[in-house]
């Protein structure tokens, strides 16, 4: 049998994100969670540097990089579907973990344990679930700012909500994120080419 996980994988590229909505630039699946992978990253050294963690960075961005690959098979289902009861919640967790017992059967025997680590977030502690968290909500937030910036007022609700839940997290390394990074991602290429 030939090994098609990454040809699986590769096809999130075709999975839209943010359907429900007027884009000026489209997103899609693995966009996203390239980006959710910097975040986090980003979030874990940061937790390290400045606030005495002992985060594995490389980890989980290793995570982060896998934490919908589910969807490469259900497709994104808009949030406010996904959430709309908990009848609706546990049924679609249900369905990603088959999905994901679906692209695991398309490794080898041999590589299916080490891949199944990736897609169980299990397997991370309260805080390294968190910080994957912290990141993908991040990445919808910057979304929001790309469309704003765009004359975009479409996603102007969406940005207020989700603000409104990071605001809410307690967390050191979201908090260095939002004084540090956040108004640079508003930013022109001149003006960030100004700040070398």
């Amino acid at each position: 049998m030939p090994n098609t996980f990454l040809a699986m994988l590769f096809r999130m590229r075709h999975i839209s994100r943010w359907s429900l909505m007027f884009n000026t630039q489209s997103e899609n699946l693995m966009q996203h969670t390239v980006e959710c992978a910097f975040i986090a990253h980003f979030l874990a050294l940061v937790g390290n540097c400045y606030f005495g963690k002992e985060y594995n960075a490389e980890k989980l961005a290793a995570y982060a990089l896998f934490h919908d690959v589910s969807e490469v098979l259900t497709g994104d289902l808009p949030t406010p579907v996904k959430y709309y009861n908990n009848e609706i919640k546990a049924a679609y967790k249900d369905i990603e973990k088959i999905a994901c017992e679906k692209l695991l059967s398309h490794l080898p025997k041999e590589m299916r344990a080490v891949y199944a680590e990736y897609f169980d977030s299990e397997n991370l502690t309260a805080d390294e679930k968190k910080l994957i968290k912290i990141a993908d909500k991040l990445c919808a937030y910057l979304k929001c700012v790309t469309e704003l910036n765009a004359s975009n007022s479409e996603f102007l609700p969406a940005r207020e909500s989700i603000r409104g839940q990071l605001e809410s997290v307690d967390s050191a390394e979201l908090r260095y994120f939002l004084d540090n990074c956040i108004d640079s991602f508003s930013l022109s290429l001149d003006d960030l080419k100004g700040t070398l």
